[in-house]
């Protein structure tokens, strides 16, 4: 089985399959959600120094920061080929 990589921007991706939730950033509530996975070594910041426009929660409870917008990672997200269930 291949596992299908989402790109998050700069070269950076994650494995689909473990995305539970893409977020925008700007209500208080992302932002305690993102100050609780720094406080305890969650966050994973793949912004390289630009502003946040997405976070990305995955099954681990890791939080992603990234500098593309929510909207276009989500129609990246839609754009994977989905898991075909065969029947024999």
């Amino acid at each position: 089985m291949e596992q299908e990589l989402l790109n998050i921007g700069f070269g950076n991706t994650v494995v689909a399959e473990k995305v539970v939730t893409i977020l925008t950033p700007n209500s208080s509530p992302m932002k305690r959600l993102k100050d609780e996975a720094k406080e305890d070594r969650r966050l994973i910041d793949a912004t390289h120094g630009r502003k946040t426009r997405s976070i990305i929660v995955t099954e681990s409870n890791h939080v992603i920061l990234s500098a593309i917008q929510a909207e276009t990672i989500s129609q990246r997200f839609a754009a994977l080929p989905k898991e075909k269930s065969e029947v024999s």
